[in-house]
Order: C-alpha cells, then structure tokens, then sequence
C-alpha cells in the first residue's frame, strides 16, 4: 500500500478538520478539549498515513480514531477528579505541593494507561493481587482459572511494569 502524499494529508485535514472538531465539541460541551482532541485526532492519522489511501469513509475512520482519544480524555479526567477527591479529605499539612501533585498524577496516568493496555483476565488478576491484596488462589477461584494462570498473568503485568520503569 502507498502511502499518502503530504497533499493528500493536507486535502484530508481541510476536508475534515471543522467537522470534526463540531463532532467533538458535541461529545464534549468544550470547545477547547474538543481542538486538543481533534488536533491529537489528525497527528494519529499522519503517523499512520500509509493507511489513508484505502480509507473509504473518512468520517467513520476520524470518529474510530476521536473515539478512543475521547475514552482516553474521560478515563483521565475520572482519574483526575478521583485523586482530588482524597486530597479533599487529607489533612491540609501532610497534603503534597502542587509539584508532588503533578508527578502524582503523571506517575497514576502511566500507571492507568499501562493497565489499560494489559489483557483483561491479565489487569484483573494484577488488580485483585496488589488493590485487593487477594490471596493466588481466590483470584484463581474469581477468574475460575488455575492458580498457575493467575501466577502468569501477575508475573506477564510485572513484566509490563519493568518495561514501561525502563522506558521512562
């Protein structure tokens, strides 16, 4: 497959862009989240260009892309009100400084999108194991698999951790 020429990208932005972020704003009800996820929308469709050739419903395509992007904005903003949320009822001294609280929420968003991206059975059975503090074999019993499986979805997520603590 071809890949799309810089023309073609520019045609397809033009084409599409104002609909799509009045798609957005839609979902939305914010003007300004709905360009930042339109703009993070067109970025995915220029590294994945090669792709824009055999596209045959543009449409259909940017709103698989929004999409995501906008499950993604949601589960973050979840995050987000959730660890306000325990910072409302912390003690205002032993409460971090706005620097702690930014690394904080970059360290739970790495964290979310990591588990976000594991198997299901897989995040389950790490979640059960380390919120939980669920013993091998009651996950096992939960998830009506074997202990040995439980050992290796715990041990495939570890791996996943190790991985993304190298990377950064």
């Amino acid at each position: 497959m071809f890949s799309a020429s810089q023309d073609d990208v520019h045609r397809f932005y033009a084409d599409h862009h104002g609909w799509l972020n009045g798609w957005l704003r839609k979902k939305l009800g914010n003007s300004f989240d709905a360009a930042d996820l339109a703009q993070d929308t067109f970025v995915r469709v220029l590294r994945h260009r090669r792709e824009l050739p055999g596209v045959r419903e543009p449409r259909a395509y940017l709103v698989t892309i929004a999409g995501r992007l906008l499950l993604n904005h949601y589960r973050r903003r979840s995050l987000e009100r959730a660890y306000e949320e325990a910072l409302a009822v912390m003690p205002l001294e032993s409460a971090p400084s706005p620097e702690q609280r930014l690394l904080i929420f970059e360290a739970l968003d790495q964290i979310d999108t990591l588990l976000s991206a594991l198997p299901l059975k897989t995040r389950r059975a790490f979640l059960l194991a380390q919120v939980e503090q669920l013993p091998y074999a009651e996950i096992a019993e939960q998830l009506q698999i074997s202990v040995r499986t439980v050992q290796r979805h715990i041990l495939r997520a570890y791996e996943q951790c190790i991985l993304v603590m190298d990377a950064s």
